[in-house]
């Protein structure tokens, strides 16, 4: 069961590196509240923005510009406690029924239990690409970046610049990929009883105090993140998280996929 109370703040400087621009960013300029009814507020003249979810609903907002490409980090603390059949979720997303989409959600978690990060990719509509992980920190007790680089050949998600995932462009063996999509930026706390067992949070940016903040924050005014890989180093850093903290590959579950794993897993 959902707790009964939520709340979700994000603060900014703002900064997003895409193909247009790296843009310093201020809520009301650049984010649009798009539901909860009054559970979505933005303050100090757009540095702050909350989020809060109740008996009655979520909350959540976007981006008003789409990107093709980009480099976008997300400071987040979660909330302590039991929030057990909740979810805060921050994405990239097209529209559509082909749409693509590069997702972070946090799972919410009985008093106690580790939270469980789910990371998903959606390519011409088709997901069912889940990897999870348990986190090697307690993410209540201070703030740390949950990082998307999105460029044509890769997506790689990285939590306090540790890479944990890496999906590849491998559409030479025949697997879409989100490329051709401009996506917006989303963030929204839900309640989703039915099928989460595991997390809440708050979101913030560099330089904010409060209990959380979301900022796609330090990126760099360069493009350099549009050809940017692992290297050795960063390569042996995700080895070490996915080894020891991740706790569901879609790649390694036969029984999901009795025809044979996803052509993809073939070549990770």
């Amino acid at each position: 069961m959902a707790s009964t109370g939520a709340s979700l703040m994000l603060l900014i400087p703002l900064l997003v590196s895409s193909l247009m621009a790296a843009s310093a960013g201020n809520f009301y300029k650049d984010f649009d509240i798009t539901w909860g009814d009054g559970r979505g507020k933005i303050l100090n003249n757009g540095d702050l923005l909350t989020l809060s979810l109740d008996r009655a609903s979520g909350s959540g907002f976007q981006s008003k510009n789409e990107y093709l490409f980009g480099n976008i980090d997300m400071q987040l603390k979660l909330v302590p406690g039991n929030s057990a059949g909740t979810v805060t979720a921050y994405y990239l997303s097209s529209k559509g029924a082909t749409w693509d989409e590069i997702d972070f959600e946090f799972l919410g978690n009985l008093s106690g239990d580790p939270y469980t990060l789910h990371t998903n990719v959606f390519s011409n509509g088709k997901g069912n690409r889940e990897q999870q992980f348990h986190l090697w920190f307690d993410p209540t007790a201070d703030f740390h970046t949950y990082s998307i680089l999105w460029n044509p050949q890769r997506i790689i998600f990285s939590v306090d610049g540790t890479p944990i995932r890496e999906f590849k462009n491998s559409e030479s063996i025949g697997v879409p990929f989100p490329k051709n999509q401009p996506m917006r930026i989303y963030s929204s706390l839900w309640n989703a009883d039915d099928w989460a067992t595991r997390a809440d949070a708050c979101i913030r940016s560099s330089g904010a105090s409060s209990c959380s903040s979301s900022s796609p924050s330090s990126a760099s005014t360069s493009s350099s993140w549009l050809s940017q890989e692992l290297d050795r180093t960063s390569q042996e850093r995700l080895n070490w998280v996915q080894k020891n903290y991740m706790i569901y590959n879609y790649c390694t579950d036969a029984k999901r996929f009795p025809q044979g794993l996803p052509a993809e897993c073939k070549t990770s």
